[in-house]
């Protein structure tokens, strides 16, 4: 390499990149051997995650990943799903090529918070294991309540404000019955994650009207996660877990309220609060952490952590609502992925190709 080339090389300037850490429903029979694929190489944190793991009795995720069937029962299980998914997106992060991309911010979906903190450094290793453990393990002997997502789009991908007014009339009426108490639980880019008890879900999955044929959908082995009804599992996790697990983040964290915790200024006590606390009963606001994510770090891409690519559609969604890059609608965001895409997903084997060394 001559001279020139050496500088050049040393003096290209790097895409500024927001990295997105995805959620409980990404690990889906598609991924099966995900980690064996992509990561068979990188053994040490698979080893850190397993060996705590068989200390508490639990299948390791190198099993879990490497079973010849999936197993809706066994995968999307709280304690076995967090782990995995944990392992899958964290490596991940550890292959994006830092040569290329200089991570500005880190944000998550829903469990995709705990893996931001860990990615961002908030959590070391052996910590970040335990808490995303503990967290996921919670409800072994039994979910609390239940999940259901619902669209409040168009076939454009916008918003439709008097769709989303519809959909909360429903919300407000089913919680008017006996016995129901149901919530947003996520805003994510053009659906809403509806959280509740039993009877709660039951009755606002009569009340909305059918589309897609596939919607209102109830969500496999979810639990009501940012509602109250986890207030409980959230005392318990403060007194499991002390900020002690907590560190100074090294990147910029944006969490479910649009909040950035800033590294040297972070208040630890407080995300400690807000982790094991605030988002775990309080709706938990993917689109707004999007929305911070474009407008406050302004990123040359945005890169979705695998396993799976679901947060793609919620993450084009959100960017449509603030005409980000000039995506109007559905046909635009299409045609920018074509010819330079902006959301890069890791999961996805050509855009993974973009971003790994």
């Amino acid at each position: 390499m001559s001279a020139q080339d050496k500088n050049s090389k040393e003096f290209k300037k790097k895409q500024r990149a927001v990295v997105i850490c995805p959620g409980r429903g990404t690990y889906n029979k598609e991924e099966l051997g995900y980690l064996q694929r992509l990561h068979g190489d990188k053994t040490e944190i698979v080893s850190l995650i397993d060996d705590y793991r068989d200390k508490q009795g639990q299948i390791k995720v190198a099993e879990l990943d490497g079973m010849q069937n999936y197993s809706m029962r066994i995968h999307t299980a709280g304690e076995n799903a967090s782990a995995l998914i944990y392992a899958c997106a964290l490596l991940d992060y550890q292959a994006i090529n830092k040569d290329e991309f200089d991570i500005v911010a880190v944000t998550g979906n829903s469990m995709g918070w705990y893996i931001a903190l860990a990615v961002a450094g908030a959590l070391k290793p052996k910590q970040a294991i335990e808490l995303i453990n503990t967290m996921g393990s919670m409800m072994t002997n039994g979910v609390i309540g239940g999940q259901m997502i619902y669209p409040i789009i168009n076939d454009e991908w916008k918003v439709d404000g008097e769709q989303e007014q519809r959909v909360m009339q429903c919300l407000a009426q089913a919680n008017q019955q006996s016995d129901c108490e149901v919530y947003v639980s996520i805003n994510l880019g053009g659906y809403l994650v509806f959280g509740g008890n039993k009877n709660g879900l039951k009755s606002l999955e009569a009340l909305l009207p059918v589309v897609q044929d596939r919607y209102p959908m109830n969500l496999f082995n979810h639990a009501a996660f940012h509602t109250p009804l986890l207030t409980d599992v959230s005392a318990q996790a403060m007194k499991l877990m002390s900020s002690e697990l907590f560190s100074m983040p090294e990147i910029p964290l944006i969490d479910g309220l649009g909040q950035v915790w800033q590294p040297f200024s972070c208040d630890v006590k407080r995300l400690h609060q807000y982790t094991l606390s605030t988002q775990v009963v309080e709706p938990y606001n993917f689109s707004k952490a999007i929305e911070v994510a474009i407008k406050e770090f302004a990123p040359d891409k945005l890169i979705i952590l695998g396993p799976g690519a679901t947060l793609g559609g919620a993450v084009a969604q959100s960017l449509i609502s603030h005409n980000w890059l000039n995506l109007a609608n559905k046909a635009d965001f299409i045609t920018r992925q074509k010819q330079a895409p902006y959301v890069l997903a890791m999961g996805l084997s050509e855009q993974r190709k973009c971003v790994v060394k």
